[in-house]
């Protein structure tokens, strides 16, 4: 599209996806956008990964900057969805035309706030930490979004919030709500709000959490079955930052899979160790067309979940299951797998910059 068809872009409703780009750093900038519904997250790419800069929501304005940027037109910083958002774009063409019938004076100041606040946001970047690591000799390490601290930083937090202000409903579960959460992570531990975000997203995916309406109608109530999982699940992840490489307990997405159906099948199992039936598990995979065959039952075994799997009578495959422990420590497998997912995400979106 050229600059000129860019220019008379119309202004209109659009909605984006989690994870759509709205626009990239240095992209032309032809519009402004005002958001109905959603979340923004904001960023700019350094080394291999990216600087998060901040969460825009309802009723803000994003892209505002570069209409006053008349020398080059472009996007000082990157910006994309992170839950399904809803925003109105205007078109520069039409925000010029609501300036040109502002009274001189009145837009000569808001040209000079607007200037100022450049200035002052090009220097607040400059200072700005990242999340990029640095390797030997200076190199420029791989991105890691969530780092091990975060995590267990973050779960902790959520596990002492909710025991020490937690509401025990009536089914057994507890409920905490988000801005008493908020003023502990934010105020008291100095979580990114950007990495609670999608830390938040991420407990919703697991099932660790539900979002529940609160007294005026909002989705702020946080509720859990299970308090003690966050501990759980912190103090596993510290333990494996602690041990050596060969001796964590890690699993492929088909082994965290296929182990979610031996648990299923051993949940009437009450002793430390129980009998899989493997062939039944893999047997149902097939008639589903699922792509998972015995080899990634390898990682359980590997890790101590599982013992080898044994060819009984007309090629039936069993496995001596570690159920107790697995139980124990499954969840925080999920987790430390939709962790590893989170990374690998953002750390190609990264790359797709350059």
């Amino acid at each position: 599209m050229s600059a000129a068809a860019q220019g008379q872009k119309k202004s209109g409703i659009r909605t984006f996806q989690p994870g759509e780009v709205l626009f990239k750093e240095n992209d032309p900038a032809t519009s402004l956008y005002i958001i109905q519904k959603g979340q923004i997250r904001l960023y700019r790419p350094k080394g291999r990964g990216f600087v998060d800069l901040a969460i825009l929501r309802s009723g803000e304005v994003i892209g505002e900057m570069a209409y006053f940027d008349e020398k080059s037109r472009r996007r000082s910083c990157s910006a994309a969805a992170i839950v399904t958002t809803d925003v109105i774009e205007i078109s520069f063409v039409a925000f010029a035309k609501t300036m040109e019938g502002l009274n001189p004076w009145f837009k000569t100041i808001i040209n000079t706030l607007a200037d100022r606040l450049r200035k002052t946001n090009e220097r607040v970047k400059e200072l700005e930490s990242n999340s990029v690591g640095f390797g030997a000799g200076g190199k420029v390490a791989d991105y890691v979004f969530f780092h091990n601290s975060d995590v267990i930083r973050a779960l902790a937090t959520i596990y002492l919030v909710y025991k020490a202000h937690g509401e025990v409903l009536d089914n057994g579960s507890t409920q905490i709500h988000m801005n008493k959460l908020k003023f502990y992570l934010f105020d008291v531990y100095n979580v990114p709000e950007i990495k609670f975000e999608e830390f938040l997203a991420l407990l919703k995916e697991t099932g660790m959490i539900e979002m529940v309406k609160d007294d005026d109608g909002l989705p702020k109530n946080l509720r859990t079955q299970n308090v003690d999982q966050f501990r759980s699940i912190s103090v596993f992840l510290n333990q494996q930052r602690l041990v050596d490489d060969a001796k964590k307990i890690s699993i492929s997405t088909k082994c965290e899979r296929f182990l979610s159906r031996v648990i299923e099948q051993l949940k009437a199992a009450d002793k430390p160790q129980a009998m899989a039936d493997i062939s039944a598990i893999l047997n149902d995979f097939k008639e589903r067309n699922v792509p998972i065959s015995d080899e990634d039952f390898r990682d359980a075994i590997q890790s101590g979940l599982a013992e080898d799997i044994l060819v009984g009578e007309g090629n039936t495959l069993t496995s001596v299951i570690n159920i107790e422990k697995l139980r124990l420590v499954f969840p925080s497998l999920v987790v430390q797998n939709a962790i590893k997912k989170v990374n690998e995400i953002k750390a190609k979106q990264g790359e797709s910059k350059y």
